[in-house]
């Protein structure tokens, strides 16, 4: 593969992904926090995501994003550059995703 090549990672068609997946997957707090920073940037490689766990970790949350439907990730260069699938998710699952960004976390008692 040549630096200038991009190359797509494996990803499921949403036709048959299940929305329990596509929940559970979310469900994760540092999973949902790639989601919503995902969202916000457009797109972005594993180290550029401010989060509280290792990079490995990291790495972990967006396979399995990737493997759930929610992103997809292209390798460039040496770089993942995951973004979400946000036009193929509303598709699928219409207002999902945008009530789950738009949710306000809980409040402690």
């Amino acid at each position: 593969m040549r630096a200038s090549e991009q190359v797509r990672l494996p990803q499921p068609d949403l036709a048959q992904v299940d929305i329990g997946t596509v929940l559970q997957a979310l469900a994760d707090p540092v999973r949902l926090q790639i989601v919503r920073l995902l969202t916000e940037m457009g797109e972005a490689a594993c180290g550029a995501l401010d989060l509280p766990v290792r990079p490995s970790t990291v790495s972990h949350h967006l396979r399995t994003l990737r493997e759930s439907g929610l992103v997809e990730t292209e390798l460039h260069g040496n770089s993942r550059v995951s973004k979400v699938r946000r036009k193929e998710l509303d598709q699928r699952f219409p207002g999902l995703l945008a009530s789950i960004l738009h949710a306000e976390p809980a409040v402690a008692d």
